[in-house]
């Protein structure tokens, strides 16, 4: 009795497969010493097999980081949908973010290495550019949304929020791989409570000055 025919590997399942693979072996070796015969042979496939899902090593380095940091971005920011308290949902997106720092710290440190690479070659910079200007486009469309969502009057236009959050990130990720205890659970949180209600935060955490001598505090 013969056993049913091998089912072919959808493309979708081949190119996950690559992914995968792509990111066991960047994580290992670092992107520069990374082949697509490395990646090819860690996946089980053939290098024709990742040219026909990606263009090279600097695509399938950009897609991965791309889809990686959007699925983060997404989960913290559908807490504005989730939460009706403003304040809670700002505490819960900075937590699943920085939640994401420490379930991605490879990545960031690829991202690191990857911008080296892109600062001393100008088609690496180009492309990098390329996808970082997509993905400020998708935290722009939701940091609008959760703004429209809640109210909330932006104390800055929000493409450079969306900037302000992915470079506080990026710095996060670096001091908290340095040292933990630098960053606290919950610093992200009040960083973003700072940017979505600057002058109430603000004001509650200036001190009073000084009374003047013969002047009664009020």
């Amino acid at each position: 009795m013969t056993g049913s025919p091998r089912r072919r590997p959808s493309r979708a399942e081949t190119r996950r497969r690559i992914i995968t693979a792509a990111t066991t072996v960047f994580a290992r070796e670092g992107i520069a010493a990374t082949s697509l015969n490395d990646v090819a042979a860690e996946a089980g496939l053939t290098k024709g097999a990742v040219y026909s899902n990606f263009t090279g090593r600097d695509d399938l380095v950009l897609t991965i980081m791309e889809e990686h940091i959007v699925e983060r971005m997404d989960r913290a920011t559908r807490v504005f949908a989730e939460l009706a308290d403003l304040d809670e949902a700002t505490a819960e997106a900075g937590t699943r973010l920085l939640e994401g720092i420490d379930s991605d710290a490879t990545w960031h440190r690829l991202l690191l290495e990857y911008w080296g690479l892109a600062m001393r070659n100008p088609a690496v910079h180009t492309g990098l550019a390329e996808r970082r200007a997509r993905l400020r486009e998708a935290v722009t469309t939701a940091i609008t949304k959760a703004a429209a969502l809640h109210g909330v009057d932006l104390p800055l236009a929000p493409e450079h929020l969306a900037v302000v959050v992915l470079a506080l990130s990026n710095g996060l990720a670096v001091e908290r791989g340095v040292d933990p205890d630098a960053v606290p659970p919950t610093l992200f949180g009040d960083v973003l409570k700072l940017l979505v209600t600057p002058n109430a935060a603000g004001s509650a955490a200036r001190p009073r000055p000084p009374a003047r001598p013969g002047t009664a505090q009020r």
